[in-house]
């Protein structure tokens, strides 16, 4: 290689392109003749984007713009060289002479060459320096007048003896490099002249385009030497170093991956630069952080043997950050227990009663935890489960709790969850592992002395291929096992037995057996309408007057208001839909406070009409006619209990019986009992038997879109039918639950409490029960007792005599 016919390889233009694919001699090319000639002082000039061309440089040029073709196959067409000037402002698309330096290099078109696409592409060398004098008008493309620079003598010392030290450097520099070729070494040592290896040696350095151009504009033989000289010697020192540290880590890693080589090398050159230090001080923080955890002696000893491998990982390791999150996670836990506060069992009545109505089960099941826990500090926490419909104050009452005994609240939704690991976390071999929900929520407390309510237990997902979340529940709820929980991103066992757990559930029907027998059950009935009155006129009016921005002055509900919402335009077990029309009526108010009409607004019965509209419920006892075949069933729902109508209609036919309201296999086989019972009665009930094998009976349950499923409706359809066969009405005031056997016996049934509570909101007097429901008396509030009366049925003619009316 020369400087006469090779250079660096890369192709320059205004426009990057492919290489010339056909050629075509410098005479074939073809432009457009200018009438005008060009003057013998004057160079045609194309402007290049990023690439110096040094004398002595033979480069392709890749003619993209309009005008640089134009200007190249006029310089071809006439003979003559060009100009090759670099732009100092890359971006400009068509550059002016402002746009330009003006020194460049005069350039000899050797082969003009036309690619099949229609590019255009050039194979110049560069001949001589020049700077331009004027820039001249009148043709398409740039013409300029100039001047060339002469090369001054080189029999001075000082410039061979540069130019040898230079050689020198430059062949250092290419046995520093990887892979370069013999012929590159001996092209540089063949080339004569200090000007000429100046310029080869500047052609081939890879350094910026404007520190070329400095190179170029140098004209002054010597300080170009010097020049060029600094940055080889700075060249030469960067190669050194990168040298000396690929040596060094390919000793101490000898055999390793890329990766890892690539991540010695990143920390050698931190050693280098003095950044090392940083991750020394970040290990002794941990090293601290661990000693003031007040771990357990095989969690401390677990956490220094993780902290020694963090120590020995380089900080660029993809591990580093999972090791040093883990550790952070140890840290922060709550190890060392804390101090009790002093248990006050009086003040904790306070609060219990102060934030709840009623509910003196579950107030007196908490006052005696606290009381056994005055006198045995070290026994384990109780695992109480509220079962309730919604609304009636499940979770406020762990809230209550909480302040009750003086304990931080942390609260866990368990509905939806269908994976293990929300309970017991992520191994730490998966990206993003996290402890589960209640290591996570321990953290966030900072305390292993807390109440902790699990909510919705009753709405985990069912165990898949993600694990079975409710037997991971298992070890947490047994205070056998929870005092060594061991979460599967810790890997070390944690004391869960000082943290009092609540769960709540609607129902207890969806959770498993095993889980429900770790559990304390407690009920939560729904509420009379006096304990809503209550509620309301204690808690929910002040909330929503306060969210409403209202002042009690400024907005009074009277009482009679208050039932007749409760009565007229809610039907619910809890309150949630109590305070939703409550806070109307409040912004209601408040909208007329705030346009000023008014500073006082009492809120009396007649004033609910415009406010909530009309009335949304009816005692459903006025949707029933005197028609005989209707009976008033009571049914529980997970919201609660609710009265349902039993209808029976009698048609010819033969005999069969049609089912509808899309009732379940149990109640349909109720209702066949029901009828086999009647069919066998006939006689008594005074009914022709080869009548009903001459008749069709259809039995429909009202609310067809809704599911109903269970024993408990069999007497309602044995009374249904009776009073249908018979033609005696059931009396309106009466509602009956029981399942009934074909001896003719009413058994006991469940949801007392909630059967009851309906039928007294909807209106009803009388409830007829099985006798062996007696003992669930007492569980039913007093107010219902008071206000209703009880029949009590051993058999089916029990509930014939209470029900029907009087014969005609």
């Amino acid at each position: 290689m020369t400087p006469e016919n090779h250079s660096p390889v890369d192709p320059v233009t205004a426009d990057a392109a492919s290489p010339a694919t056909t050629a075509t001699k410098p005479a074939a090319a073809r432009s457009e003749t200018t009438t005008r000639p060009i003057p013998e002082d004057a160079l045609i000039i194309v402007a290049v984007r990023n690439v110096v061309l040094f004398p002595g440089m033979v480069f392709p040029l890749t003619v993209a713009r309009a005008r640089s073709t134009a200007a190249a196959q006029e310089a071809v067409r006439l003979q003559r060289p060009l100009g090759i000037v670099l732009q100092n402002q890359p971006d400009v698309e068509e550059p002016g002479p402002n746009d330009l330096h003006w020194v460049g290099t005069g350039a000899e078109v050797l082969r003009y060459i036309t690619a099949p696409d229609g590019s255009h592409h050039a194979i110049c060398r560069g001949t001589k320096r020049f700077r331009v004098l004027q820039f001249l008008e009148g043709w398409p493309f740039l013409v300029a007048r100039v001047q060339y620079i002469e090369e001054a003598p080189e029999n001075d010392a000082d410039i061979e003896g540069r130019a040898l030290n230079l050689r020198e450097r430059a062949v250092e520099i290419l046995q520093l490099l990887p892979q370069v070729p013999e012929e590159v070494v001996t092209a540089l040592q063949g080339v004569q002249g200090a000007a000429r290896l100046a310029d080869f040696i500047a052609g081939l350095m890879d350094v910026p385009a404007e520190e070329k151009q400095a190179l170029l504009e140098t004209f002054d033989l010597k300080a170009r030497l010097d020049k060029l000289l600094e940055l080889l010697k700075h060249r030469i020192e960067v190669l050194k170093v990168s040298r000396d540290i690929d040596q060094r880590t390919r000793e101490s890693i000898e055999g390793s991956n890329r990766k890892h080589l690539l991540r010695e090398q990143m920390r050698q050159i931190q050693k280098e630069l003095g950044e090392g230090d940083e991750n020394v001080a970040e290990i002794a923080e941990l090293e601290k952080a661990i000693t003031d955890a007040h771990m357990p002696e095989e969690v401390e000893k677990h956490a220094r043997k993780e902290l020694k491998r963090l120590e020995r990982m380089p900080e660029a390791a993809g591990e580093y950050s999972m090791v040093r999150t883990y550790l952070e996670w140890l840290i922060e836990l709550p190890w060392a227990p804390d101090p009790q506060p002093p248990i006050d069992i009086a003040e904790a009545r306070r609060i219990l009663d102060e934030d709840h109505y009623g509910l003196d089960k579950i107030k007196r099941r908490i006052l005696e935890y606290l009381a056994v826990r005055k006198l045995n500090p070290t026994g384990k926490s109780p695992i109480l489960c509220f079962v309730g419909p919604p609304g009636v104050g499940k979770t406020s009452l762990g809230q209550s709790i909480a302040k009750a005994t003086g304990r931080k609240f942390a609260r866990v939704s368990l509905g939806g969850v269908h994976d293990e690991a929300e309970i017991r976390g992520h191994r730490r071999t998966y990206i993003g592992a996290l402890p589960g929900n209640i290591i996570q929520n321990l953290r966030k407390v900072g305390t292993r002395n807390c109440v902790m309510m699990l909510d919705e237990v009753d709405k985990l997902g069912a165990g898949g291929f993600h694990g079975d979340p409710a037997s991971a529940l298992l070890e947490v709820l047994d205070p056998e096992q929870n005092s060594s929980f061991r979460d599967n991103y810790l890997a070390v066992p944690f004391d869960l037995s000082g943290v009092m757990f609540i769960c709540t559930a609607n129902v207890l029907d969806t959770i498993p057996g095993p889980l429900r027998d770790r559990m304390e059950i407690i009920t939560l009935p729904g509420y009379t309408a006096q304990e809503k009155l209550q509620i309301a006129r204690r808690y929910l009016v002040p909330r929503r007057l306060e969210a409403a921005g209202l002042a009690a002055s400024q907005c009074e509900i009277d009482v009679d208001a208050l039932m007749k919402i409760i009565d007229e335009y809610t039907r619910e077990a809890g309150v949630r839909n109590l305070e939703r029309e409550i806070g109307n009526v409040c912004r209601s108010v408040a909208v007329r406070v705030a346009e000023g009409s008014a500073q006082h607004f009492k809120i009396g019965p007649d004033d609910l009409a415009p406010i909530l509209g009309p009335r949304k419920f009816e005692a459903e006892v006025a949707m029933r006619s005197s028609v005989p075949g209707v009976a008033t069933g009571l049914a529980w729902t997970p919201v609660g209990g609710d009265i349902l109508f039993v209808e029976a209609a009698r048609m010819p036919g033969s005999g069969r019986l049609i089912l509808t309201g899309q009732l379940g296999e149990v109640m349909k086989e109720s209702a066949q009992a029901a009828l086999s019972l009647a069919k066998a009665r006939s006689a008594e009930l005074g009914i022709a038997a080869e009548s009903l094998e001459k008749s069709d009976i259809h039995i429909h349950v009202p609310a067809g879109a809704t599911p109903k499923d269970g024993p408990s409706a069999g007497v309602a359809i044995f009374v249904a039918l009776a009073s249908l066969l018979t033609n005696r009405p059931v009396r309106s005031d009466v509602a009956m639950t029981g399942e009934i056997s074909l001896r003719g016996l009413v058994l006991p049934i469940g949801g007392v409490k909630e059967k009851v509570l309906a039928a007294l909101r909807a209106g009803i007097t009388t409830v007829m029960l099985p006798e062996r429901n007696r003992r669930d008396l007492e569980e039913i509030p007093a107010e219902a007792r008071e206000k209703l009366s009880f029949d009590w049925m051993e058999r089916v003619d029990d509930a014939i005599a209470a029900a029907l009316s009087p014969k005609a």
